[in-house]
């Protein structure tokens, strides 16, 4: 019998982890942070990270989490080659080098099929994803500029533009697990041949620019199920879209939406970095796309602990709010009172005030639009955990019992989270009958299998 050749120790990846400053049980245990974002269950200890670093090849499945865990550590990306790992063919949507276009429909194409998405929602946020500049997206308009089969008008485009808004509105009643996929179709099936199709140049900026929308709305709808690697594609998509339009408020408003995905996600550096660079990225906006930005900065400035810049900021957002003319637009400057005071309350959350920041939360939720279903499940589960953090039981039931009342006409990631840690917060107040009526409507709502939130099959394991 032959021998079995000695494994070679990973020096690269050796090398990596000492850079950390991490010790193995720190590593191991930030690579089981990220699998849980992905829905992966992992309970690695430093006996793996010994034998990874000894030359035990990690499995095909793992590198990538191994990689994005060091690459939030170092601040920049890291490959599977400078890990010591077998370099892997790139097979996800949209490779860089693809032009917008074709790589736009790939990822459509790939969102679309039901036999696809799952494997497309367990992609990774990465911290160290590049995020495209202005000036790196704004002279790629020849990228876009390829159609010779057909000609379009502004009327193609008013099509592309009325469409969005009512996928937006059915995302807005009944959340994105059924709206994106239609938004993926519309992309693939209609606009990205009108974007290949020859067009009066303001017409061709027009398309441009109402794709650049539909691509970060579905992006938003992406984040609101938990796809956090399938959002950053489809906004990386918008940024280029946006760029190649000329259209400095979409790409700005990507980047917010981007900087709040990273908050979500408590990657607060990177959230202040893109909410101060949409900021810096807005030349002449309106006072109320300034409040849209600049209530995200202060959000972001808060959760990275700089009082001074957040309260500094959100009184540039009060004071931009109240120099708005009424409503300036559909898609992206509806930043509104409401709006406003979530930011209050998220800083004065931050800073140690949570009886102001449940009055704040109260205010948004008395002034909020009626139509966004969603939003009430998500914003009013928040309100109600703030509440139940400050010894008001029983406004939390009152507060849980509304958000319920609209849970199940909504197909929500973000929804039914609220719903899972309901029936988590009230667990120790069970001997309360009002405590316990909530918890047992939560618990029989909660959803369970494939749509539970992080893939934890329901509520079972929480009981």
């Amino acid at each position: 019998m032959g021998q079995r050749s000695p494994r070679v120790p990973n020096e690269r990846l050796t090398a990596l982890v000492r850079e950390t400053g991490w010790s193995h049980t720190q590593f191991a245990w930030a690579v089981n942070r990220v699998g849980a974002e992905r829905g992966d269950s992992l309970r690695y200890d430093q006996s793996a990270v010994c034998h990874w670093l000894h030359g035990t090849m990690p499995r095909a499945r793992v590198r990538p989490l191994l990689l994005e865990a060091l690459a939030r550590r170092l601040n920049r990306p890291v490959t599977e080659s400078a890990a010591g790992f077998p370099t892997a063919p790139d097979t996800g949507p949209g490779p860089s080098g693809i032009p917008t276009v074709e790589s736009l429909v790939d990822l459509g194409s790939h969102d679309m099929d039901p036999s696809r998405r799952g494997v497309l929602g367990v992609g990774l946020f990465s911290v160290a994803l590049t995020i495209p500049g202005w000036p790196d997206v704004v002279g790629r308009a020849e990228a876009v500029q390829s159609g010779r089969a057909r000609r379009i008008g502004q009327g193609e485009v008013d099509t592309v533009v009325a469409m969005t808004e009512r996928i937006s509105d059915l995302d807005d009643e009944f959340g994105g697990r059924h709206a994106r996929p239609m938004a993926a179709a519309f992309l693939v099936n209609t606009v990205a041949p009108y974007l290949r199709a020859d067009a009066p140049e303001a017409v061709r900026k027009s398309a441009l620019s109402a794709a650049a929308y539909l691509s970060f709305l579905a992006g938003y709808m992406a984040v609101d199920e938990g796809h956090h690697g399938l959002a950053q594609r489809y906004y990386v998509k918008s940024l280029e879209l946006a760029g190649a339009a000329d259209n400095h408020l979409t790409y700005c408003a990507t980047l917010r939406g981007m900087s709040v995905q990273a908050i979500n996600l408590r990657h607060d550096r990177l959230s202040l970095e893109l909410a101060d660079a949409a900021a810096e990225a807005a030349p002449q906006a309106g006072p109320r796309v300034r409040a849209l930005l600049s209530g995200q900065q202060a959000h972001a400035a808060a959760r990275a602990g700089d009082r001074p810049g957040a309260l500094r900021l959100i009184r540039e957002t009060e004071a931009s709010l109240d120099r708005a003319e009424s409503r300036e637009g559909r898609t992206f400057t509806s930043y509104d009172p409401a709006a406003l005071n979530y930011h209050i309350a998220e800083i004065r959350h931050e800073f140690g005030d949570p009886h102001g920041s449940v009055e704040a939360l109260q205010e948004a939720e008395r002034l909020r639009n009626s139509n966004h279903r969603r939003t009430r499940v998500h914003r009013g589960g928040l309100l109600a955990e703030r509440q139940l953090g400050v010894g008001h039981l029983e406004a939390a039931c009152a507060t849980w019992n509304r958000a319920l009342d609209e849970y199940p006409h909504v197909q929500s990631g973000r929804a039914d989270e609220r719903v899972v840690d309901a029936v988590r917060l009230l667990r120790p107040y069970l001997k309360n009958p009002v405590a316990r009526a909530v918890h047992d409507r939560a618990r029989a709502l909660a959803p369970s299998g494939p749509n539970a939130p992080n893939g934890r099959g329901g509520v079972t394991g929480l009981l």
